[in-house]
């Protein structure tokens, strides 16, 4: 009976051993989660395609589908010691939060994309950021802009979450140095789109730098047409310049009714700002004194042989010179290339690695370091606008 015992115990001793190391075995494979690239590397685009955010989102796809085009034809991405063709899977978010997060469920588990390009909004990322880390899978942003995006609401940074744009609060903060100490602007009116966060964090940041004298602040929504009673109380004011930060809807008829009115100040604003559509809204002769702070200038980039390139390609395709938001987009799937060469890996996981590890990336939209937070350092830059021409560039480091 004890020599019995002895074994029975002996047998449960080792049946424990293997339970254990087959715990090992799992939380090692454990380690090795994500998606994995098949024959092809497959990037998933997560993007305002329709609804009010559609503008910057068809960009963006166009500026992702150049990217895609021209990696593709050179042979695709080094992973190891072979080269893969990158596959995309576009699907609309239709500028839906909801649909933005169930569009991010789709990509990664239903086509097992290996990284995502967008969405575009900040308020779509966010709601898209628990599928995509449940996931284990990056995305990366071509333009959101709010300062915790890449955040979690411990401050701790969001593993799987990057953005190829700067924040709202060095935009912001770099527009009210522009104001002070290149317009000489002791007095400014600000207005600002407080139905979305992109506005109001902008018009914070703005506020919390900006050493003058605000005479007055007004807001405004969405899809707001008429502004005519804000801009003739301001007429009666002294005001060196305005600062507006919004999109180029709303934005271009607030040029256009502000020069009607007879306010000649200079008019800052925002990326949002930065598209030919501004002009148009506003009328050439009205977009003149327009300032806006943007990731991308054409000039600029004229002596950037990366950006050069890029808008030759893009004038050749679109027959249009190529908006912020399309080089935004292009330098987003880039990144992702280099990430995957870096780390030797089209695994997800490793992705995410390569993203935090970035240095030094040379873009379309100037050189790239992603720093702990996941937000890119780069150079900013601010437009002049002329009779609705980029007349001056102004580099701000």
């Amino acid at each position: 009976m004890k020599k019995w015992e002895k074994q029975t115990m002996k047998i449960a001793a080792l049946g424990a051993m293997a339970l254990t190391l087959a715990g090992c075995a799992t939380a090692k494979s454990s380690s090795s989660q994500g998606n994995n690239p098949g024959k092809t590397i497959k990037i998933g685009v997560n993007m305002e395609l329709s609804g009010s955010a559609a503008g910057y989102g068809e960009q963006q796809k166009q500026g992702i589908q150049l990217a895609v085009k021209k990696i593709n034809k050179s042979g695709g991405i080094k992973v190891g010691g072979t080269k893969k063709k990158i596959q995309l899977v576009i699907r609309d978010n239709k500028t839906s939060n909801t649909t933005a997060a169930s569009v991010a469920a789709q990509l990664v588990n239903n086509d097992k994309v290996v990284a995502v390009v967008g969405p575009a909004t900040t308020s779509a990322g966010t709601a898209a950021i628990p599928n995509m880390t449940k996931a284990a899978v990056p995305s990366v942003s071509p333009s959101a802009t709010d300062p915790d995006y890449t955040l979690q609401k411990s401050g701790k940074v969001q593993k799987y979450i990057f953005r190829a744009c700067y924040q709202n609060n060095f935009q912001g903060a770099t527009a009210a140095t522009f104001v002070t100490k290149n317009l000489k602007a002791k007095r400014v009116a600000i207005l600002t789109d407080n139905s979305r966060d992109y506005g109001t964090g902008l018009t914070k940041a703005f506020k919390k730098q900006y050493r003058g004298t605000v005479v007055s602040s007004q807001t405004f929504q969405e899809g707001d047409k008429d502004f005519n009673a804000i801009l003739t109380a301001l007429k009666h004011k002294k005001i060196d310049a305005i600062y507006a930060p919004g999109y180029y809807s709303e934005i271009g008829l607030i040029v256009k009714q502000a020069r009607q009115a007879g306010i000649k100040a200079p008019i800052v604003g925002s990326d949002g700002m930065a598209d030919a559509k501004l002009a148009q809204i506003a009328g050439k002769s009205n977009a003149t004194n327009v300032y806006y702070t943007t990731p991308f200038s054409t000039k600029a980039s004229a002596t950037n042989k990366v950006a050069s390139k890029f808008m030759s390609a893009y004038k050749a395709k679109y027959g249009s010179t190529a908006p912020t938001f399309s080089a935004l987009a292009y330098d987003s799937v880039y990144m992702i290339k280099a990430a995957i060469e870096k780390e030797g890996s089209a695994n997800s996981v490793k992705i995410a690695d390569g993203l935090a590890k970035l240095k030094n990336f040379k873009g379309v939209t100037g050189t790239t370091t992603i720093d702990k937070q996941h937000n890119p350092e780069k150079t900013i830059s601010i437009e002049q606008l002329t009779n609705g021409v980029v007349s001056k560039v102004y580099n701000v480091k």
